[in-house]
């Protein structure tokens, strides 16, 4: 089966933004990605392949929804083959997406923790900017959405790949890339991107201050790093290291106080380190849907008392620090 991935368009931004000197790093590093044996991916391409052909489509990026709109009435069976497709692609854990008429109620509804960080960060116009750990790219359009000249996401998930590839068929944002690859395979030390994000990923990495200060590398100087990740209450000495699971992941290393994070990044060399925003993961913001039919957050909770997680813990809070490279 052909695969419907192509990464010639990035590779052209790369020269266009006068990033060239990582194109062969990256080329790499995205074929070695593809080119992994994996079990799922015919039947996500062959989803992809299903996809029908929508006569002008255009981006609608409003507050809540990554829209995509076709100027033509959709048929009826076009938007049942539309339908059909993408739910092939499921579980869909980022979004809200509308793709021409069809609904994607994600897990995840992204568009309220983007409307706490977005007042909190520097503008984005003319930005290049790298989203660590993007899933499947909703984030990604609402930052080309602010007016950044490129924007970069990186994740190995082959289906945040097949559903980036299947909105963007439809959305055909200029310069807004995903690229299967894994943290480790960026090149070290590219000092090339004005905003790096890194949302969820942080509590999941066995070494913070390595994960630290490689998302400070990426930056340019004056560039602006947004660090989103579990925390809990306490002073810059608390940290929880879950002995085993935490709301039933089992990839969770630590979890720091915002005190103790903040001291981390200013130990790192970050300057101007502050606290954009705090909030408690709510069963609205993240729930079991169509899209998504496995467990979520509701089943990770003590069902007697949603201020602890199913181990007794407590329950998840999320915040987002902004901090700068002098």
């Amino acid at each position: 089966m052909t695969s419907p991935f192509d990464f010639s368009e990035f590779y052209q931004a790369l020269n266009r933004h006068g990033l060239q000197r990582w194109q062969k790093h990256l080329q790499n590093a995205v074929e070695t990605a593809t080119n992994k044996p994996d079990g799922n991916l015919p039947g996500w391409l062959a989803a992809l392949q299903k996809l029908p052909e929508l006569a002008d489509c255009r981006a609608e990026i409003d507050r809540k929804i990554v829209s995509a709109i076709s100027k033509a009435p959709v048929s009826t069976g076009s938007a049942e083959n539309l339908r059909q497709a993408l739910l092939q692609l499921q579980p869909w854990r980022k979004g809200p997406f509308d793709i021409c008429g069809t609904f994607i109620d994600s897990e995840w509804r992204c568009d309220m923790k983007w409307e706490r960080v977005a007042p909190h960060i520097s503008s984005l116009r003319g930005r290049k900017v790298l989203d660590v750990g993007c899933g499947n790219g909703y984030y990604l359009f609402r930052m080309a959405s602010m007016g950044a000249a490129l924007t970069i996401g990186i994740d190995p998930s082959m289906l945040f790949l097949a559903q980036f590839s299947a909105v963007q068929k439809y959305l055909k944002v200029t310069d807004t890339f995903l690229l299967p690859t894994g943290f480790e395979d960026l090149p070290e030390n590219m000092e090339a991107f004005d905003t790096v994000f890194s949302m969820g990923v942080f509590y999941h990495r066995r070494s913070p201050f390595d994960f630290l200060r490689s998302l400070k590398m990426l930056l340019r100087r004056g560039g602006e790093l947004v660090l989103e990740t579990l925390v809990i209450a306490g002073d810059e000495n608390q940290v929880l290291v879950p002995q085993d699971r935490y709301a039933r992941m089992n990839n969770v290393w630590f979890i720091p106080s915002v005190p103790a994070l903040c001291k981390w990044l200013t130990k790192i060399g970050f300057a101007d380190v502050r606290l954009a925003d705090a909030a408690r993961t709510t069963v609205e913001e993240q729930r079991t849907t169509t899209w998504m039919p496995g467990e979520s957050l509701e089943k990770c909770l003590d069902p007697q008392n949603h201020d602890l997680t199913i181990e007794g813990l407590p329950a998840p809070v999320r915040a987002v620090i902004v901090a700068t490279r002098p």
